[in-house]
């Protein structure tokens, strides 16, 4: 998945709806969940502060943490785990990852 496509699908997810390109800046945006405005979409694949945001979607379910726990090599190494890697993980467990073939 292009990392534009890993963000929707997180967005979305996370409760975004409407969410499509922008047409000036080239950003994605959608409807927020909290206000129902339109607002730009964060970049999952790049900040680890939008990722922690994703994470508490799915903090709660313990059997679905337990494998986001897991499938991001969570221990003492987990510091160094990219945002790249945990939004790969996040849509793996939530099952909406999709393989590209080429």
């Amino acid at each position: 998945m292009t990392h534009q496509e890993i963000n929707q699908a997180i967005a979305e997810a996370c409760g975004w709806t409407d969410v499509q390109v922008g047409t000036l800046t080239r950003e994605l945006i959608g409807k927020s969940p909290k206000d129902g405005d339109y607002w730009p979409i964060a970049n999952y694949t790049a900040d680890l502060n939008a990722m922690w945001e994703a994470e508490e979607t799915i903090y709660s379910h313990h059997r679905m943490w337990l494998a986001y726990y897991n499938a991001v090599g969570a221990g003492p190494f987990s510091l160094h785990v990219t945002a790249r890697k945990k939004a790969e993980a996040f849509l793996k467990v939530i099952g909406k990852w999709e393989v590209q073939n080429d």
